[in-house]
């Protein structure tokens, strides 16, 4: 057993080749809680990543087991965009290809919600969207431009020598979306309300 990462919630790790998303249980809270911490998660990112399989890249998913509160799943040997994204020459491609892969999910009402780089992969020239812990089913144009932002945040700030470029690719991808107009028209009023907490803090 290999350890790839440990988190406050959860812990990643390799066995056989397979890749085990384990929920940390912890004594200290109540058994209900837990539940709701590790437990629940875990199911509803199981059918996430089931669904989203249908539609988009992400790892095949094996096995859930749902009492020790793990999802067992392809492990996916490529490149984590946050690392290497600004190295490619075809880095605008990279971004057109997120933006399409984008749009496919969110007019299949997948909302990622931690739609960054993070948790993007690079394998045979591929874009795999990864870690759907935080992911839900909503048809809201408001929640799909909240993605929005988040990776547009996420390119200004691990990508900021080319985040405009990468920005305006990712756009070009996510315009096979129905509802592109919609979301970046909701998209200036997510932003506008950031600004405005901002001035107000």
């Amino acid at each position: 057993m290999k350890i790839l990462h440990r988190g406050a919630e959860a812990i990643l790790y390799l066995e056989n080749n397979v890749l085990i998303k384990e929920r940390i249980s912890k004594s200290y809270r109540h058994k209900f809680i837990d539940n709701a911490k590790t437990k629940y998660p875990t199911r509803k990112e199981f059918k996430l990543l089931t669904k989203a399989a249908q539609f988009i890249n992400v790892p095949k998913v094996l096995e859930i087991d749902e009492e020790n509160k793990k999802v067992k799943m392809e492990y996916l040997k490529g490149d984590v965009l946050k690392n290497t994204l600004d190295n490619y020459p075809k880095r605008k491609k990279i971004a057109e290809l997120i933006g399409e892969q984008t749009a496919i999910m969110h007019d299949n009402d997948i909302i990622h919600s931690d739609l960054t780089t993070s948790n993007m992969i690079l394998k045979d020239n591929k874009v795999y969207f990864i870690d759907f812990g935080l992911g839900y089913i909503s048809k809201k144009i408001e929640d799909r431009a909240v993605d929005l932002h988040l990776l547009k945040q996420a390119l200004e700030s691990k990508h900021y020598k080319h985040h405009k470029e990468l920005y305006e690719s990712f756009l070009k991808g996510y315009k096979k979306s129905k509802n592109y107009q919609k979301v970046l028209t909701q998209l200036e009023q997510v932003e506008k309300r950031g600004r405005y907490k901002r001035k107000s803090s």
